[in-house]
C-alpha cells in the first residue's frame, strides 16, 4: 500500500522525522559495544568504522533515490518486489521483520539489567516484560506517540554525545585539571596504529557494520509524515555528517584518550572508561542512564519497524490479511500486537530456553543487514535502468550511477564470502542462509496455493501501482 493511500495516518511531525534521522541509528553499541571493536583492532578500528559508514552512506543514497520517487511504509521490501520480483520483496520483508523482532528481547534484557542494578529486588524478567509492555502500549495509540517518545529519546542521545565529544576534546587539549589522560599519543602507542594487523580491522568491520542497521528506518517512518519526499531527502543528505560526527568522532576521541589494550575498555565500555580516565565523577551512573534511554529507543523503534513491515507484507498478501487493518487513529494495531506477541515470546525464551538454543536464534539474523543492503542496491540498479529506458530522471540521484551501485553490490558479496570463511562468523552466515531457504520454500508454496505469482511483482502491488 502506498503512503498516499488511506490507512496509515500522517501523524509524524517534521521534528519527529528529523530527530529520528539524526539519532535513530545510535544505540548501546556506540556507548558500550564499540569498546570490544577497539580492543580487537586497536586505533585502526577507525578504518573499520569508516568503511562500514561509507557503505551505509552509499546504501542510504540508493534507498533515498527510490524512496523520494515513491514513499512507502514497506520501503526497500516494496522496491525489491517491484524491481526484482515478488519473491525478493517477500523474502527481504520477512527477514527484516525477524531481525527487529529479535532485537526486542536483546534490548529489553539490556534495559532490565541496568534497572536491576538499581532495584535488585525486582527480577530481570519482570523489568524486561514491563518495558516491552509499556512501549507496546505507546505504539498502539498512534504513530504520533512513537514519534514523540523517539524525539525525546533521540534528543537525549544527541545531547549526551555532543557533551561527551566536548569533554573529550577538552581533555585531549589538556584543559581538564586532574585528568589521567590527554593528547592523541594513544593512537600510535602500544604497538602502533594497527597493532593487530589488517585482519583484525576486517574482523572489526564485520562487527561494526551491523551497528548501523536502523539508518533506513527513517524511510519507513517518513511515509507517515506530511511531506515524505522532503523528509527523506533531508535525512539522506544528513547521513554523512551524522556518521562522521557521532561514530567517527566518538571513536577518534576514545582511541586518543584510552589505550586500546586497556583491560577495562571492553569490560566497561568506551564511553564509561574514557570518562573515568578524564576524572568525571559518577561516570558509570551517567553512562547507564544514557544507555538505558538508548536501549528504550531501540526497543521502541524495533516495535514500530516490525509492525510497519508486517503491515506492508499484509497489504501485498504476503502475511495474513488481519495485519493490514488500521484502527481509527491510523495505527496498524493488529500488526503491532502480532509483532509484540512474537517479541514477548522471544523475551520469555531468553530466560527459559538453554543459552545455546537462544544463541542459534540470534545467529539467524547475523547476515540480514547485508542481504537488505544487497536488495536495496540491486533494486536501485534495476529501477534506475527502467527510468532511463523511459527517458525519466529521478529527482534525487545516486552518485556515479551505475559504477558506485555495482561497487556496493560486489563489496557486499565479498563481505559475505569473508564471513563464510571466518570461524567467528560462519554460524551467522549458515543460520541466515538456512532461514532464507526456509522462507523461500514457505513463500513459494504459499504463492502456488494462493496463485499470487512469484517471479514478477506481486499482483496486489501491481494493482495498486495501476490504480
Amino acid at each position: 500500500m502506498s503512503a498516499s493511500s488511506p490507512g496509515l495516518s500522517h501523524g509524524l511531525k517534521e521534528r519527529h522525522v528529523t530527530m529520528l534521522s539524526i539519532a535513530g541509528v545510535i544505540g548501546a553499541g556506540l556507548f558500550v559495544g564499540s569498546g570490544h571493536a577497539i580492543a580487537e583492532a586497536g586505533p585502526a578500528v577507525l578504518i573499520a568504522y569508516a568503511i562500514a559508514g561509507l557503505l551505509v552512506i552509499l546504501v542510504m543514497r540508493m534507498l533515498g533515490e527510490m524512496a523520494v520517487a515513491s514513499p512507502d511504509t514497506g520501503s526497500f521490501s516494496t522496491y525489491a518486489d517491484r524491481a526484482i520480483g515478488h519473491w525478493a520483496g517477500y523474502l527481504i520483508g520477512w527477514l527484516y521483520w525477524w531481525f527487529w523482532v529479535l532485537v526486542i528481547p536483546l534490548e529489553a534484557t539490556a534495559a532490565a539489567t541496568i534497572l536491576h542494578t538499581w532495584f535488585a529486588g525486582v527480577p530481570l524478567w519482570a523489568f524486561a516484560l514491563g518495558i516491552t509492555v509499556l512501549l507496546t502500549i505507546t505504539n498502539l495509540f498512534s504513530v504520533k506517540n512513537y514519534g514523540e517518545f523517539e524525539f525525546w529519546f533521540a534528543l537525549v542521545k544527541v545531547v549526551a554525545i555532543i557533551a561527551f565529544l566536548a569533554i573529550a576534546a577538552a581533555a585531549i587539549m589538556g584543559l581538564i585539571p586532574g585528568s589521567q589522560t590527554s593528547g592523541v599519543s594513544n593512537l600510535f602507542a602500544h604497538g602502533g596504529f594497527m597493532p593487530n594487523g589488517f585482519g583484525a580491522v576486517l574482523g572489526a568491520m564485520l562487527t561494526t557494520m551491523f551497528t548501523f542497521l536502523g539508518t533506513e528506518i527513517v524511510t519507513i517512518a517518513a511515509a507517515e509524515s506530511d511531506n515524505p519526499q522532503q523528509q527523506i531527502t533531508k535525512a539522506t543528505n544528513s547521513v554523512v555528517w551524522r556518521i562522521s560526527l557521532f561514530y567517527l568522532g566518538s571513536i577518534f576521541v576514545v582511541t586518543s584518550l584510552v589505550a586500546w589494550n586497556d583491560p577495562q575498555l571492553a569490560a566497561l565500555g568506551s564511553y564509561q572508561r574514557t570518562l573515568e580516565l578524564i576524572g568525571i565523577p559518577n561516570a558509570k551512573a551517567i553512562v547507564d542512564v544514557v544507555v538505558l534511554i538508548s536501549v528504550a529507543s531501540c526497543l521502541n523503534s524495533a516495535l514500530y519497524t516490525a509492525s510497519r513491515m508486517l503491515y506492508s507484507l499484509s497489504t501485498r498478501r504476503d502475511a495474513m490479511q488481519v495485519f493490514n487493518k488500521t484502527a481509527g487513529n491510523g495505527t496498524p494495531q493488529n500488526a503491532v500486537l502480532g509483532s509484540m506477541v512474537v517479541g514477548f515470546m522471544m523475551v520469555i525464551a531468553n530466560y527459559l530456553v538453554p543459552e545455546a538454543v537462544f544463541n542459534v536464534l540470534l545467529a539467524t539474523s547475523g547476515a540480514i543487514a547485508l542481504l537488505v543492503y544487497m536488495a536495496i542496491a540491486i533494486s536501485q540498479l534495476r529501477m534506475r535502468q527502467r527510468m532511463i529506458a523511459r527517458g525519466e530522471t529521478p529527482a534525487f540521484k545516486m552518485w556515479l550511477f551505475p559504477w558506485l551501485t555495482w561497487a556496493v553490490i560486489l563489496f557486499i558479496a565479498a563481505v559475505l564470502v569473508l564471513m563464510a570463511f571466518r570461524p567467528d562468523h560462519q554460524i551467522e552466515v549458515l543460520s541466515t542462509a538456512a532461514l532464507t531457504g526456509l522462507l523461500l520454500l514457505v513463500g513459494w508454496i504459499r504463492s502456488r496455493l494462493l496463485g499470487t505469482g512469484w517471479r514478477h511483482s506481486s499482483p496486489a502491488l501491481a494493482a495498486a501501482n495501476a490504480g
